[in-house]
């Protein structure tokens, strides 16, 4: 499979086309190929392998950017769904559905409506339901 990436040689700028071949590349920069290897690297493990596994979600729910809140549709000791609507913000003259990142139970509520909120400001808290999880497994 072949890459394109943009190196700076000597403060010039050339795109290059690396593919790999067994444990070194092959580079082709305006035209002209050549044959490249890296010490203490080989083409097969100079990418990032995925482990498979599926990182975790958080139960905290901010906002990426500042608004105001226009409605709070859980209170603490609410079970919520993942994907229910938690609350509705209006951010960019623009009301946003907010919803559970997971299934759980709502710990902390720290918004109300009418308040103005900055970014990354912890909203709302769920914590995971471990019922749940016990029973997938």
């Amino acid at each position: 499979m072949t890459e394109k990436r943009k190196v700076t040689i000597n403060g010039e700028t050339f795109e290059v086309e690396l593919e790999p071949v067994g444990d070194s590349w092959k580079a082709t920069v305006e035209g002209e190929t050549f044959h490249i290897e890296v010490e203490g690297e080989t083409a097969t493990t100079s990418k990032r392998k995925r482990t498979g596994k599926k990182r975790a979600k958080s139960g905290v729910v901010s906002s990426s950017i500042p608004g105001k809140i226009i409605t709070v549709e859980v209170e603490v000791g609410q079970e919520v769904k993942e994907g229910e609507v938690i609350l509705i913000l209006e951010a960019m003259k623009m009301q946003n559905e907010v919803a559970a990142p997971i299934t759980g139970v709502v710990t902390e509520v720290n918004c109300q409506a009418g308040v103005n909120i900055e970014s990354n400001f912890p909203l709302v808290v769920i914590e995971p339901n471990t019922d749940d999880e016990e029973q997938d497994n």
